[in-house]
């Protein structure tokens, strides 16, 4: 039976990725050694960072004056590395979900952080948009995709939040959309995220900063929290995730080969269209997102009131047809199918074909 990977994350990869990764932890680049044993100074391993920094700019259109750094810590430790780097005393937070909240948690260690919005009275099924961004704030803080509540910020919005922030330095959050679609990156500060939902393996984390933000604060920045550190030290500081970077690389590559970012949106849009036209016509499934706000990425869906004792039953058929990690985050409970780039059309189908199957059986 084929099994279609819906998980959150750690999530999909391109089959390709899996592969050549597999094949360079036997034997990488015809080394005789696997990519797990050798040297991050080995002369044949920095031509992977390289490859990976440059392929990063190059599909994710990064302007000048900007570097591409991959470190450790996930996007967690980014909530610290952030206020640490650029908050000398007041930042502002768009609170759209659980990462969000976290992430203004840290920065009110570091001076006065505020939340100029939040739907959280709402559970998060919506992007708030009637605030103000504090013009005296060092930084404002967005995360543009909500994988726990299947919300993300809309160009739309974006573009609103592009002439709100006005000469206010913008941070995002991109774990769970970097890549999707594009982006005008000469809009953000600093960008972040954890890799392992669409560009490699759980362990590295990228970072693209706009090296004229840094360096204005005035307190001490231990050694490896300072990304200057890490931007002249071309993220080889401290020994890297070695296996995630590489298969970062590989993953930019696929990318590169199916058509950028652009051709990675236009899948995405599809993609989403499919499943969402499935739930909004279902007669026991409903969205829990706003539908203005719903994300390409994490489409969550939960059985109408009438119908909240199939859960458990419609979870065993789904199963048993093969789809894997469509459980819904407890915070919103339901269903929950992540789309991110390697999902194929294929697998959307599938499990559209898998929920109407169940439905005819009702």
């Amino acid at each position: 039976m084929k099994k279609y990977n819906f998980n959150a994350g750690p999530s999909i990869l391109p089959q390709e990725v899996i592969r050549q990764t597999a094949e360079a932890v036997l034997d990488f680049q015809g080394e005789g050694l696997s990519l797990l044993e050798i040297s991050h100074r080995a002369k044949y391993f920095q031509p992977v960072v390289d490859e990976a920094v440059a392929l990063m700019k190059e599909v994710f259109h990064i302007p000048e004056g900007y570097s591409v750094i991959f470190l450790g810590g996930g996007a967690s430790l980014q909530f610290c590395m952030v206020p640490f780097n650029l908050m000398e005393r007041k930042s502002a937070y768009l609170n759209t979900g659980v990462w969000a909240k976290k992430a203004l948690k840290e920065a009110k260690g570091f001076g006065e952080a505020v939340e100029v919005a939040t739907s959280a009275e709402a559970n998060f099924t919506f992007i708030p948009t009637d605030y103000e961004i504090p013009q005296d704030a060092d930084y404002f803080h967005i995360t543009t995709n909500n994988t726990i509540y299947g919300t993300e910020i809309s160009d739309d919005k974006l573009k609103d939040i592009y002439a709100k922030k006005g000469k206010v330095t913008l941070v995002a959050d991109m774990s769970s959309d970097v890549l999707s679609r594009p982006i005008d990156i000469s809009q953000y500060g600093l960008i972040y995220g954890g890799a392992q939902k669409n560009l490699a393996p759980a362990g590295v984390t990228f970072v693209i900063v706009r090296d004229d933000i840094l360096g204005h604060v005035t307190r001490h920045i231990p050694t490896m929290l300072d990304y200057r550190t890490h931007i002249e030290g071309g993220s080889m500081f401290n020994t890297p995730p070695v296996l995630p970077l590489y298969s970062a690389m590989l993953t930019l590559r696929w990318l590169k080969q199916n058509g950028g970012v652009e051709g990675a949106e236009k899948r995405n849009i599809e993609k989403a269209r499919v499943l969402y036209d499935c739930i909004d016509k279902s007669k026991i499934f409903v969205g829990t997102a706003k539908e203005e706000d719903r994300s390409r990425m994490n489409v969550c869906f939960v059985l109408k009131p009438e119908y909240q004792e199939l859960q458990d039953d419609f979870m065993k058929f789904a199963t048993e047809r093969g789809m894997v990690g469509i459980k819904g985050h407890r915070s919103v409970g339901g269903f929950r199918a992540s789309l991110y780039n390697a999902m194929t059309i294929e697998g959307v189908k599938a499990l559209v074909e898998c929920i109407g199957d169940y439905e005819k059986k009702l």
